[in-house]
């Protein structure tokens, strides 16, 4: 599966599971370390955690891939999941106003996805 294939997929999963402010970007001219970002929100620790497990359940069941590392699962402030040609990055919001990755990688293309937000 490619890198916006992929990407796209995550989006769609943290859509279904409500996340919020799903942003996906394309940085693969401006970093080595990967070619798309997903950003989400959720509204708590609790669905920051839940939003991260739905995205690699889901993409082990339906795809068999697992990322190659997650960080920040004991905290549920911040989870990032490699997943080598695409990062995704689970906030709760204080963390996402915080760290403002939107603001970082304002020059990355953002990827239109039809999703179903609320």
């Amino acid at each position: 599966m490619k890198g916006l294939e992929l990407s796209v997929a995550i989006a769609k999963i943290l859509d279904e599971k409500k996340a919020r402010d799903i942003k996906v970007l394309k940085i693969e001219d401006l970093t080595i370390v990967t070619d798309y970002i997903v950003i989400a929100t959720g509204n708590s620790t609790t669905q920051v955690k839940s939003l991260a497990d739905e995205v690699e359940w889901k993409l082990n069941e339906e795809y068999h891939i697992r990322p190659s590392r997650i960080e920040g699962y004991e905290s549920k402030n911040w989870i990032l999941m490699d997943y080598d040609t695409v990062i995704v990055h689970v906030f709760h919001p204080d963390a996402r106003d915080y760290y403002n990755l939107d603001k970082l990688w304002a020059d990355g293309v953002e990827i239109a996805v039809d999703l179903k937000e609320d």
